[in-house]
């Protein structure tokens, strides 16, 4: 798993959510760059698609938070197999813009 937080965002993330394995920190997100994850619009951050996962959060008892990075850092999701084959490439939308788990497990285990 690869963030571009800085260290203390970064350990609490592992923190917060019990991470098993490793977090790297891309400092100058070069790995994002390189994946095609480049600044999002205001559109894509603050659009219909994320006001909708809020409200879906909102109504399964999750708290809203602050974000305290970079909103228009633009996320993604890249699987790479041990033989270094990139099995999923998803560059998001907007905040909510997520492959399901089951996408991505059937690109583990076709």
């Amino acid at each position: 798993m690869v963030t571009f937080e800085n260290d203390m965002f970064a350990r609490g993330y592992v923190e917060e959510t019990s991470l098993s394995w490793p977090l790297l920190v891309d400092d100058t997100r070069e790995t994002y760059r390189r994946y095609g994850m480049l600044t999002a619009s205001f559109w894509d951050i603050w659009g219909p698609g994320t006001w909708w996962a809020y409200a879906k959060g909102l109504l399964k008892g999750q708290k809203l938070r602050k974000s305290e990075g970079d909103v228009y850092q633009r996320g993604g999701d890249v699987l790479i197999d041990p033989s270094g084959i990139v099995r999923l490439h998803h560059v998001g939308v907007g905040p909510s813009d997520r492959p399901s788990v089951e996408a991505i497990v059937y690109r583990i285990v076709p």
